[in-house]
């Protein structure tokens, strides 16, 4: 089983990355989010779970811990493959995934392509009280600002992984405005490029 892959990043395509690791390119499916920030060139450390099959080896790469134990739950999940795990990885974090389970909230599968009503009702149903839930972090300065920022991304349609994501960006390279939510909205759109839609 290959769990790890410490390498170098030969090409990023879609949601794969070609890592190269001891002269050898392995594919890896990654979610949009880690495809988007890595760069031909750039070293990679992956935490992986090796699907095999009769006719396919297929491995899949995560950032974090939380996340390759998010996925290998979901895998769990009746109706729930590799590629529909991925795409709820794609556009829920870990935390939020732990949300949406314990508060039953089915629309926080809606966007994702392959997880209809039923399925999203298994992921809640065998998910129950598997998922570590989130821990409450002291209040930081600015707080309110992005969650109401936030609230207003994926109301517009950004998936919440990438409305967090360029909210955090907006806030390191604009600091005044982290604590105005119109500033830090302005800031993200601006992040998440030209015309700033969805």
């Amino acid at each position: 089983m290959i769990s790890r892959l410490d390498g170098t990043v030969l090409a990023a395509r879609g949601q794969r990355l070609v890592v190269g690791v001891g002269g050898v390119g392995l594919a890896v499916a990654v979610t949009p989010q880690t495809s988007l920030t890595a760069r031909a060139g750039s070293s990679v450390a992956l935490h992986t779970h090796l699907i095999v099959r009769e006719d396919e080896l297929s491995l899949y790469g995560f950032e974090t811990e939380a996340e390759l134990d998010a996925f290998e739950l979901l895998i769990g999940v009746s109706g729930v493959g590799p590629k529909s795990a991925l795409g709820v990885l794609a556009h829920l974090t870990p935390d939020a995934l732990a949300r949406a389970v314990d508060a039953q909230d089915e629309r926080a599968f809606k966007a994702v392509s392959g997880i209809g009503p039923k399925t999203a009702k298994l992921i809640i149903l065998q998910l129950s009280g598997k998922l570590a839930a989130p821990v409450a972090a002291p209040a930081a300065p600015g707080s309110d600002a992005r969650a109401d920022v936030l609230t207003a991304l994926t109301g517009l349609g950004w998936p919440e992984r990438t409305a967090a994501d360029a909210i955090e960006r907006a806030a390191v390279a604009a600091p005044e405005a982290a604590g105005t939510t119109g500033a830090l909205l302005r800031a993200a759109l601006a992040i998440l490029g030209p015309g700033a839609r969805p």
